[in-house]
């Protein structure tokens, strides 16, 4: 089986790179399953309904999100869907799942979503903790599990691969739209890599505008963001899993522009 998880996708730019890249990328590696993480699809910030639906028609199996989950109020009228997860280190009672089982070929798959804590400022229960009793609930139930943690820290994210490593089949990390060239299986056997990037504009800070974010750091005055024109990149990773062990058995990044 091969998983693919694709970097935070920056806006409408975003998508239409996704929906260029995904059909090829699908048939030529022969992918599975696919998990997008979609928190900055409405222009940087949330996810409208169009968002969702557009995503969608690329038979994506999962979206994740972080800490824009609520940047668009559009998002309570599909939040319950179920191939949509929220982090599930929200406090106890917010509306949405953070974390599903999906099937495929006879297979279990666990897709966990969770946010740090470290630089978000973002009012959430511990992530290791709440990843903890998780996994303790569903393990028997599942094949695979995989976890996207949505976190600004390089070292919060580590730190949680090494948490769950041989409890979880991948720890990977989304939000600071910069790939990490740290893939790598864990001694207990967990695919890890810190960040898998961005699928948004190839010249810009981060898939916004250079001279807006030059602006921003240069004058400390809050400029309103936008996205970037021109080309993009699309940053993801393909885990490949042997169907006996159910383990990860190689890792390609994926870093296409």
């Amino acid at each position: 089986m091969k998983i693919l998880a694709v970097g935070d996708l920056i806006g409408n730019a975003g998508i239409k790179e996704l929906k260029k890249r995904l059909p090829d990328l699908r048939k030529n590696e022969k992918i599975d399953f696919i998990i997008v993480n979609g928190e900055n699809s409405a222009e940087g910030m949330g996810l409208t309904q169009k968002n969702f639906d557009d995503i969608l028609e690329e038979n994506v199996d999962v979206i994740t999100m972080g800490n824009h989950t609520w940047g668009k109020k559009d998002i309570f009228k599909f939040i319950n869907h179920p191939k949509l997860i929220r982090p599930a280190n929200y406090p106890k009672g917010v509306v949405g799942n953070g974390y599903n089982i999906y099937e495929f070929n006879n297979k279990k798959i666990a897709v966990i979503n969770l946010l740090g804590r470290v630089d978000l400022n973002v009012l959430t229960e511990n992530p290791f903790l709440r990843a903890k009793d998780i996994i303790y609930k569903i393990q028997n139930q599942v094949d695979i599990i995989v976890v996207d943690f949505h976190a600004e820290a390089t070292a919060e994210k580590i730190a949680m691969g090494y948490y769950l490593d041989g409890k979880a089949t991948i720890v990977y990390g989304t939000h600071t739209h910069v790939q990490t060239a740290d893939e790598k299986l864990l001694p207990n056997g967990t695919a890890y890599i810190t960040d898998i990037g961005m699928t948004g504009p190839k010249n810009s800070v981060i898939g916004m505008d250079i001279n807006t974010s030059i602006k921003r750091f240069e004058t400390t005055l809050p400029e309103r963001y936008k996205i970037a024109d021109g080309d993009c990149i699309f940053n993801g990773v393909i885990f490949e899993i042997d169907d006996s062990s159910n383990k990860v058995i190689n890792i390609n990044r994926l870093n296409m522009c």
